[in-house]
């Protein structure tokens, strides 16, 4: 294939629409194999000499220095040329409006200097005019736009006698500054958006190298971090774990990172709720059945100390257990051997026990509600969890978490602005990380709004919770003082302080209105029937 410069002598002096087309033609194959600027551009400078005799190309571009004093002087400088040394291209620096150059950065108008000797604006800084053929030079300087505003220039001489007209070689000019526009355009936008991808690469290296990120557990307060400690100093030992704190902290995500730190991290982890088991079944469910053990037992079935054999067992709620299996469970944990009901021999189990509770354990040794031998071999390792208000630092991350998954499973996109992060980091969070991940869910369902303010934040937030009256009155006074229309039912937003304080009489007092169905007497307080019944067997009513 011939070059374009045997191209542009084997063509008549006439045949300029063909240099022309050659010169795009080449241009564009460039871009279509390379976006860097540099390449590009230098090439582009080449071509406008060999084919259509616009000399000493240069492209002017405004130099970048965020660290200049406010008020200093803009200048530019030429970045790309062809024609030029390399003195000649250090030479070519201008200041805002300084010569026929940078008039045309200040003013973003193009400048045609039809004689070069003629015009005492042209300041021949980087070519000397000796350096220059002796007939008469043009000069042409073309504004580099991005968004409308001036960044560059594209500038070239041109010899006077050459048989074209100077229309054609402004109308080409013209499309390759545009072009040139375009393409550092591209490129800054392409630089942006890899600086963003790395930073943000070094926030998520940075979060999957330290401990708050570890085990799924999200936040870097020094509560929490000082939970985490204690869990991983006991992880490699055989003792058994107590998790101790409120409802809603994230007692399983702590129980599965023990296990996960542990070495039965590839063993089995179960989890067994032991409030929501019934009395009847917590042995059957825990230490499993033979056959015949009872009716509809038509098969033996392991229990869940069998199925986590090798592994770990989380007891969550173990205040719950009932006191005719306590001393079974300490049998189990002290031997390491099993009954199942209806059996008659020994099973051996290799389990590691961690347990969880919210309850005050030792008070309810004193109550006769717990064995004592037992609480003394659970609380071997007792961690406490800290609750939500221990740890308000982390109150962001979590909710950020909890929209980004809430949006990944529902398809939404919905953002919280920094006032309403603010507002929750406000909010005092009585059922923990439970209730901020239930908010943030129901936010992301029910919002009409993309970007969530604090004010329509509010509008998802539980209410304050219910102060009670110092002193209790009769039951009798409570009736009397109901009203005759129903209780309202339970509101969308469950108040957690207020649904944890109901006194005896409130309880009562939901039973009478209800002529005793527990179900509704539970609705009509925002309770569940499980929550119900667990209050009034704690105040001594069942």
């Amino acid at each position: 294939m011939p070059s374009p410069s045997s191209t542009a002598r084997s063509h008549s002096p006439t045949d300029w629409h063909a240099q022309e087309l050659l010169l795009m033609r080449e241009v564009m194959r460039l871009i279509g194999r390379s976006l860097a600027p540099g390449l590009v551009l230098r090439e582009m400078l080449h071509l406008m000499s060999e084919l259509l005799g616009l000399n000493r190309g240069r492209i002017v571009l405004v130099d970048d220095a965020p660290s200049s004093p406010a008020g200093a002087p803009r200048t530019a400088s030429i970045q790309h040329a062809y024609g030029l040394t390399q003195a000649e291209v250090q030479r070519g620096r201008y200041a805002w409006g300084e010569g026929i150059t940078g008039r045309v950065l200040a003013t973003g108008q193009p400048a045609i200097v039809q004689d070069i000797d003629a015009e005492p604006l042209f300041l021949a800084r980087a070519v000397a005019r000796h350096q220059l053929p002796p007939e008469t030079v043009a000069f042409i300087a073309l504004p580099i736009e991005v968004n409308n505003a001036p960044i560059g220039v594209l500038a070239c001489h041109r010899i006077r006698s050459r048989q074209r007209h100077l229309n054609d070689d402004l109308a080409v000019l013209r499309v390759l500054a545009t072009l040139v526009g375009q393409l550092l355009q591209l490129e800054a936008l392409v630089a942006e958006q890899t600086r963003q991808l790395q930073a943000r690469n070094a926030v998520l290296a940075n979060a999957l190298n330290t401990k708050s990120a570890r085990y799924g557990l999200i936040g870097s307060s020094p509560p929490l971090l000082q939970a985490l400690s204690e869990l991983e100093r006991v992880s490699q030992t055989q003792a058994t774990v107590l998790l101790l704190g409120q409802s809603g902290t994230g007692k399983e995500l702590f129980a599965r990172a023990v296990h996960l730190a542990s070495g039965r991290r590839d063993r089995p982890f179960i989890k067994v709720n032991c409030s929501a088991i019934p009395d009847a079944l917590f042995e059957s469910e825990l230490f499993g059945y033979e056959k015949g053990a009872f009716t509809g037992a038509s098969t033996a079935r392991a229990g869940w100390f069998e199925q986590a054999d090798s592994g770990t067992i989380f007891l969550d709620e173990i205040g719950e257990l009932p006191l005719a299996l306590q001393s079974k469970l300490l049998r189990t944990l002290q031997e390491g051997t099993l009954v199942r009901l209806g059996g008659q021999r020994e099973v051996k189990v290799n389990v590691r026990l961690v347990a969880a509770t919210h309850r005050d354990l030792a008070a309810d040794v004193e109550a006769g509600r717990f064995r004592q031998d037992l609480y003394y071999r659970l609380h071997v390792i007792p961690i406490h969890l800290p609750s939500l208000a221990e740890r308000r630092e982390d109150i962001r991350a979590l909710a950020l978490h909890f929209v980004s998954r809430a949006n990944q499973a529902h398809q939404r996109n919905v953002n919280l602005s920094p006032d309403a992060l603010a507002r929750l980091e406000e909010h005092p969070w009585p059922g923990n990380i439970r209730e901020l991940g239930n908010v943030i869910e129901r936010l992301v369902l029910l919002t009409n709004d993309t970007l969530v303010t604090r004010g329509e934040l509010d509008r998802f937030l539980p209410a304050a919770a219910v102060v009670l009256p110092p002193a209790p009155a009769p039951v009798q006074q409570i009736q009397a003082e109901m009203p005759s229309t129903p209780i309202a039912a339970a509101p969308l937003v469950r108040d957690y302080a207020s649904a944890q304080s109901h006194s005896v009489q409130v309880l009562q007092a939901a039973l009478v209105e209800h002529h005793g169905n527990q179900s509704r007497a539970a609705q009509s307080l925002g309770l569940t029937l499980r929550q119900f019944a667990y209050r009034l067997r704690k105040a001594g009513l069942k």
